[in-house]
């Protein structure tokens, strides 16, 4: 058994382990591995642990994995900041684009994804904080995003994402992922049945349990699964 499989088992077990406190079924929870700047072989080792989706944050890192790793079944999702430049590519190599910070990003993943292919899944990045050093939407800007979005062709709109600031106690993490569940809520209320958002993509290696206490359906796991963050690679 490697390292890797060992850290993937204490993972799904935290995961149950939180789902479990919240009464909620670990189906209902996806775990996204994030392997950026992670080798072939790291992947390799996860997949063979059942792990499916990947979360990269680099488009040329990303793309030698994608044509490299020769699986099917595999999902990629990109996690990282999404430059103007590199929509083409990401719309037409990613399953799922979870980053979308601004309406301009979200029009042209819609006008460059291949008609071919299965719409893009989605998710509106909210700074949840306010912070300065972050990228996101402010949450009394989604009402109208949230309208533009969805009319437009070759994206599905699944639902917020979020990088709350870095917080230790479990009191403090759960505040911000409750203020993004609450504000899907709303959103879903003006929303018809068809259109509702389902994906709350929040939480990471550090606070995981936080983030399924509060309603998570997708966290995103690095270090935790592959060891400490290694030098980034340039995007």
């Amino acid at each position: 058994m490697t390292s890797i499989t060992k850290c993937i088992e204490r993972v799904r077990k935290r995961i149950a382990d939180a789902a479990r406190r919240a009464g909620r079924e670990v189906d209902e929870i996806q775990l996204i591995a994030v392997s950026k700047t992670r080798n072939l072989d790291d992947i390799r080792f996860a997949v063979a642990s059942d792990i499916m989706d990947f979360g990269e944050n680099y488009l040329q890192e990303a793309r030698g994995k994608i044509s490299e790793i020769g699986l099917d079944g595999l999902k990629w999702h990109f996690i990282g900041t999404l430059q103007k430049n590199k929509t083409q590519q990401v719309a037409n190599l990613f399953d799922w684009v979870h980053s979308v910070d601004r309406i301009e990003i979200a029009k042209r993943l819609s006008m460059h994804r291949d008609m071919q292919l299965p719409p893009l899944n989605i998710c509106l990045q909210i700074n949840i904080d306010n912070e300065s050093t972050k990228s996101g939407f402010k949450i009394e800007q989604l009402s109208k995003t949230v309208e533009q979005v969805i009319e437009l062709p070759q994206l599905v709109l699944r639902g917020l994402m979020a990088i709350p600031a870095s917080k230790t106690a479990e009191v403090d993490q759960r505040r911000a992922f409750a203020k993004l569940r609450h504000t899907q809520a709303a959103i879903n209320n003006g929303l018809d049945s068809s259109d509702k958002l389902d994906t709350l993509s929040m939480g990471m290696s550090q606070d995981l349990e936080a983030a399924i206490l509060e309603g998570a359906t997708i966290v995103r796991v690095g270090s935790d699964i592959f060891g400490p963050r290694l030098k980034d690679a340039t995007n």
